[in-house]
This record gives structure tokens, C-alpha cells and sequence, in this order.
């Protein structure tokens, strides 16, 4: 009989899916980690009914309302075109304009807490929008959406071909808010922050370290342990002299030194920028008002 998985076990679990898709987070061309959390699979198939059951209201009270403007008798092939009209823009137009102007969202989106964007992180034009109506008009319309779910299903994010083709992913943006730990630098490691030379870690192994911190209080110590020498052992590369500490202390030496340093070059950028708005406000002497 199998052994059921305890509470610490699925903990562990989460701990290593974390690690492991910090990997794949949303990175622009200039090595910048986007704080955009896909959303999942279910979320965007609740939005999906709730906005396909206001589309189909919204198609009923138009066919409805063509029926009793078109005058009796007339042409089939008027009639059909007239159908044809009514359902490019119930399908295609209308949702397009809802994305463009609420940036985004739609009546399901907004239930569920999603929101479409660009893959960089910004609101989407009515380009985007209107590429990824057009395209729902087959793998959502024509195809019940089997064919968005067999697209999502395959990516690491559950992307679907509207969303491939207009550069666009949804969003999560009801995520409960974590406080990340404080790391700060063990007293074992003060004398090695004196002399210390930490070259800047890859925005991916950063996200890995920042995901080990967060997680560490809720995994198993021989897991813990373990994941903390691999990851020193990449950040050992960057890093000169490596004190002969446990991996963890070393990790959190390496996070404070590269803290306090990143933090200092942003106050003398901050300085340096206002000197420069001072001088470019200023008038040179003897110049009139």
C-alpha cells in the first residue's frame, strides 16, 4: 500500500516546484524578471464561460432586434449576410473594444481576477485584442475550445494560440501577499564582507535564491541543506574568496553583500541625478530673468 504524502511532504514538493519554475519567469530583452504570474488553466476557463454566457445574451437581444427591423420578405441572402454581420460583431468586435478600453479585462476576467498584457508587461493595444478575438473565433468558437485547450496545455504557461500569435499572456492579480524574509549578514561572514569580490549572480539564479529563502522554513532540514549546497556551488563561481561556512550562511552572506552594494549605487545614482536637475535649472550668471 502506498505511502500517503504528509503535510511536510507536499511542503517539500511546492519548495522544489518553486525553485524549478523560478526558471521559467518572464524575462524582457534587457535580462529584467517581470513580476507577471500566469494565470492558471481553471481561472481562464471560468472567464471564458462567464464571458461566452454574456456574448451569448448579447447575441440573442441583437438577433432578435434584426429580426424586427428587417422588413418580412427580404432576400435570404441579405437576411444570411445581416446574421453574418451581427456575429463578427458579437464574437470579434466587441470583445476587441472591452480588452482595448478596460485595459485588459472583460465581465469574466474581472469576476476571477485576471487581466491580459503584453509578454513585457505592459496594457495591451487594440491590435492585441483584436488578434486574439479573431483567433478565438476558431479555437474557442468553432472548436468549443478544445483547440486553446490543447495549445495551453502544451506550453510552460498556459498560453493559448490567440495569445501566442498577439504576444500576450493572462495574468493573475489576486495573489496572496507574502512578506519575503530578511536576510541579513551572519556574524561568522563580517570580516569576508570586508574583502569579498561578488560579481553580479544572473537574474535566474537570483530568482532561485529568493525562492529558497522564502521557502526554507517549511521543507525538511536534509532537503533544505541539500538545495543550499547546490546553490552555492553555482554561486561560487561569482563569488572570491568562498569562506569555509555552510552553504545557507554563505547564500545569505551573498545576498546582504550584493544588497548593500546594489543599494549604495542607487543612492549615488539618486545623488548624481539630482545634481545634474540642479545645474540644468540653473542660469548662468549675469543671465536675465
Amino acid at each position: 500500500m502506498p505511502k500517503r504524502a504528509t503535510p511536510r511532504d507536499l511542503a517539500d514538493r511546492r519548495f522544489v516546484r518553486a525553485l524549478e519554475d523560478s526558471d521559467d519567469a518572464l524575462v524582457v530583452g534587457e535580462a529584467v524578471a517581470l513580476d507577471v504570474v500566469p494565470a492558471s488553466i481553471v481561472l481562464r476557463g471560468a472567464a471564458a464561460l462567464l464571458d461566452a454566457l454574456c456574448l451569448g445574451v448579447l447575441l440573442v437581444m441583437l438577433s432578435i432586434g434584426l429580426s424586427r427591423v428587417l422588413p418580412t420578405g427580404i432576400d435570404t441572402g441579405w437576411s444570411a449576410a445581416a446574421q453574418i454581420v451581427v456575429v463578427v460583431v458579437v464574437f470579434v468586435l466587441v470583445p476587441a473594444a472591452v480588452e482595448t478600453f478596460t485595459r485588459g479585462r472583460s465581465v469574466g476576467r474581472y469576476a476571477v481576477g485576471t487581466r491580459v498584457v503584453r509578454v513585457d508587461g505592459g496594457a495591451v493595444s487594440f491590435r492585441h485584442a483584436f488578434t486574439r478575438a479573431l483567433v478565438g473565433l476558431l479555437e474557442l468558437w468553432l472548436t468549443v475550445g478544445s483547440l486553446a485547450l490543447v495549445v495551453a496545455l502544451f506550453g510552460s504557461r498556459p498560453r493559448r494560440l490567440g495569445d501566442l500569435l498577439a504576444g500576450t499572456v493572462v495574468q493573475s492579480e489576486r495573489l496572496r501577499r507574502s512578506v519575503d524574509p530578511v536576510v541579513t549578514l551572519p556574524p561568522s561572514l563580517i570580516g569576508w564582507a570586508g574583502v569579498a569580490d561578488v560579481r553580479r549572480l544572473p537574474q535566474r539564479l537570483e530568482n532561485r535564491i529568493g525562492a529558497f529563502f522564502r521557502g526554507v522554513g517549511s521543507v525538511q532540514p536534509g532537503l533544505r541543506a541539500e538545495v543550499a549546497r547546490a546553490l552555492a556551488a553555482e554561486v561560487a563561481e561569482y563569488a572570491h574568496p568562498v569562506p569555509p561556512v555552510p552553504a545557507e550562511e554563505f547564500l545569505a552572506g551573498v545576498v546582504a553583500l550584493r544588497r548593500a552594494r546594489d543599494l549604495r549605487a542607487f543612492s549615488g545614482r539618486a545623488r548624481t541625478l539630482e545634481r545634474a536637475t540642479a545645474t540644468a535649472g540653473a542660469r548662468p550668471p549675469g543671465f536675465p530673468r
